[in-house]
């Protein structure tokens, strides 16, 4: 298989390779990355040869610190906004079809691994996390929400630690995100040359537990009597008041990480995640996702949220609507209404 210059696709021994190669650009994902991953995993999929996928990424900084936002940002503030439309539907398509693949996959992440990230290593049967490793969703920040599927993982996560990390986008360490369902197995960094070598050689992915490690102790676990109390509440506002009528140092914390956040993606984020409690899989979260990001540019608050965080840098957005508080039942309901034919077939397995 051809290599493109910022993903390497090959296959090695009996693992077909999948390598992002982007470290300055954090691995960023672009449209192009996502759509070799696609076909790469179609190809794959009723070829004998190769019995495992393996994920990983060039660098030390980051396995893929989220999509390549930019061309979103100024396709959207030009009013064209099938090219976003387009970019979403088409990758949260590849990120089920990682959830939902035949072969195993093992995804090595190091360094940051968010959004864009999280939905391909995410969703893999083998999820490998080490030292450096740093996972969040912090779509909420740029008036988004947590998507690519990583809403199905929140939703998973124990008690209400889901409704947690979504509302604050706040970062797991190692031990973290195989507590919350985002990672399986703790390996070493430097053992990874060999586990890679082992696994291309065998084919055999149950070899990763061999290399397997302790994490330490997760700090969101000590947190979770906390976390549970505050995050059953029956709405991100109510969940806000609960923390801003506490006088602690993580409760002042937490409700003002929220703060920070696009309020109507904060909310929109709380009812996202109970929604996608209820499904059954990636591919039904995805579509649900889409709902919302199909609307982001034209009806939200996405272009801002990118221009103010990624753009311009002056950490100040203006936001249409203003305060959590100001977010009312009927905007939530309009930006996570079905949108039609576009959401099953936008995220429609392809048959190849």
């Amino acid at each position: 298989m051809s290599e493109a210059q910022d993903i390497h696709i090959r296959t090695e021994g009996r693992a077909g390779r999948i390598t992002l190669a982007r470290p300055d650009a954090l691995n960023a994902l672009t449209y192009d990355m996502a759509m070799a991953i696609e076909r790469a995993l179609i190809e794959w999929r009723d070829d004998d040869r190769v019995q495992l996928v393996l994920i990983d990424a060039e660098g030390d900084k980051a396995f893929c610190a989220g999509g390549d936002i930019e061309k979103l940002y100024r396709t959207g503030k030009a009013d064209d906004f099938a090219y976003g439309r387009k970019f979403w539907s088409d990758e949260y398509r590849m990120n089920a079809a990682v959830a939902e693949y035949e072969k195993p996959v093992v995804a090595l992440m190091q360094g940051f691994v968010m959004g864009g990230g999280v939905g391909i290593g995410g969703h893999a049967s083998h999820r490998v996390v080490c030292e450096t490793t740093q996972v969040a969703m912090p779509e909420c920040g740029i008036g988004l929400i947590p998507d690519v599927g990583g809403s199905f993982l929140l939703a998973r996560a124990p008690g209400h630690l889901g409704e947690y990390l979504g509302l604050t986008g706040a970062r797991m360490a190692a031990a973290d995100a195989i507590h919350a369902g985002f990672a399986d197995i703790f390996v070493h960094r430097d053992d990874w040359p060999s586990l890679i070598s082992v696994l291309c050689n065998t084919g055999e992915a149950e070899r990763v537990v061999g290399y397997s490690s302790s994490p330490g102790d997760s700090e969101l676990q000590a947190l979770e009597a906390d976390i549970d109390a505050v995050f059953a509440g029956q709405s991100a506002l109510d969940c806000l008041g609960i923390l801003e009528t506490r006088a602690d140092e993580w409760a002042q914390k937490t409700a003002k990480s929220i703060r920070r956040g696009c309020p109507l993606s904060v909310a929109c984020t709380f009812e996202l995640i109970r929604m996608n409690r209820h499904v059954a899989s990636v591919r039904v979260a995805v579509a649900n996702e889409l709902r919302f990001t199909w609307r982001s540019m034209s009806h939200g608050e996405f272009i801002e949220g990118v221009r103010a965080q990624i753009i311009d840098k002056d950490r100040n957005p203006q936001w249409q609507t203003a305060r959590l508080e100001d977010v009312s039942e009927v905007q939530i309901a309009a930006m996570l209404a079905p949108i039609g034919e576009q959401e099953a077939e936008s995220v429609s397995r392809r048959s190849g």
